[in-house]
């Protein structure tokens, strides 16, 4: 390497040395500093780099030194991210299911380069939760992504819906080429939807964004700018069990006491809620009437009631 074009990548060689191999229990020497930057061709002296120290301090970076010839030295001492938000970002990736495996183990050696060396160790983390099966649809980042831009160009999107077939793949589930208008992406029961409108059928509709498959972004405008309007979208992935399509209906539900935690993770702190006596309180709340809202209620047991409407309650019985 050119002399003149080594000293120009002096200051990044450094930085970069402290970013991968200093922190507060590993600080890097000076000596160490001159050797690594030999390495790359480039001739320093103990000066030099207390200068290269002090100019790169006057930019902005937290470099720590420490007096002293024995033990003595300098590190980062912060990074765009702190080793606890790391160890969060990586269970965060390893537990999602929309996530595929490979996926996982890149996104992660990506996070472990952001925390240096000696604290990319504490990285390799492992998550269990129980019944976890991860994705197998590999273009589900760059599907994400195209979905994003059609929703701030307010464009609309086509794709192929996929289902799994007996040998365990991911296949068109038929030959049609589906064609919506994107307004929202919803994480709910460790999946990741879509919600968008179908101007065919006129409704809003949900997707699992890893069963879509060839998601291409085109030139006509989005519709049913007027139908999202009208609704909350948190409350609406709450009324929208499993995201199962179904009728809405104002349901009034008798739970006991020692389930209002279980109430208010479903239906939110804002739900209607009214304590009847000692052991029991009711909500009301809007939901999708479906075969999953059925599954969860009775899941809860013979002690959750619904108490109107009469319809619903009548629907219950015969899912029962």
């Amino acid at each position: 390497m050119a002399r003149s074009s080594g000293q120009k990548l002096k200051l990044l060689y450094v930085i970069q040395y402290l970013e991968q191999y200093s922190d507060e229990k590993h600080p890097v020497s000076t000596v160490q500093i001159i050797e690594m930057l030999e390495k790359e061709g480039i001739h320093s002296e103990r000066k030099s780099i207390y200068d290269d120290i002090a100019r790169l301090q006057e930019f902005g970076y937290d470099i720590v030194s420490l007096p002293g010839r024995i033990g003595g030295g300098y590190y980062l001492a912060s990074r765009d991210f702190e080793l606890p938000e790391l160890k969060l970002l990586v269970d965060a990736v390893q537990s999602s299911r929309f996530i595929t495996s490979k996926k996982s183990r890149e996104l992660i050696g990506k996070l472990e380069k952001t925390a240096g060396r000696f604290e990319a160790g504490q990285l390799q983390r492992q998550v269990y939760v129980a019944g976890r099966v991860k994705t197998e649809n590999e273009s589900i980042y760059y599907n994400i992504d195209n979905i994003h831009r059609a929703i701030q160009e307010n464009r609309q999107i086509t794709f192929r819906y996929l289902d799994w077939n007996e040998q365990k793949k991911l296949v068109p589930r038929d030959d049609s080429l589906r064609t919506v208008s994107p307004w929202a992406l919803i994480w709910q029961d460790e999946n990741y939807y879509l919600a968008a409108f179908d101007s065919k059928a006129g409704i809003i509709k949900h997707y699992r964004v890893d069963k879509m498959g060839s998601v291409s972004v085109i030139g006509l405008k989005r519709e049913g700018r007027e139908e999202f309007e009208q609704i909350d979208l948190a409350a609406y992935s709450n009324a929208t069990f499993g995201m199962f399509g179904g009728g809405e209906e104002i349901v009034t539900i008798i739970f006991p006491r020692r389930l209002i935690g279980v109430a208010l993770d479903r239906f939110g702190r804002e739900a209607d809620v009214r304590v009847l006596d000692e052991k029991s309180f009711r909500i009301r709340a809007k939901v999708v009437v479906s075969g999953q809202f059925f599954g969860w209620l009775a899941g809860l047991g013979a002690s959750v009631k619904i108490a109107a409407p009469q319809n619903v309650k009548d629907q219950y019985r015969q899912w029962i």
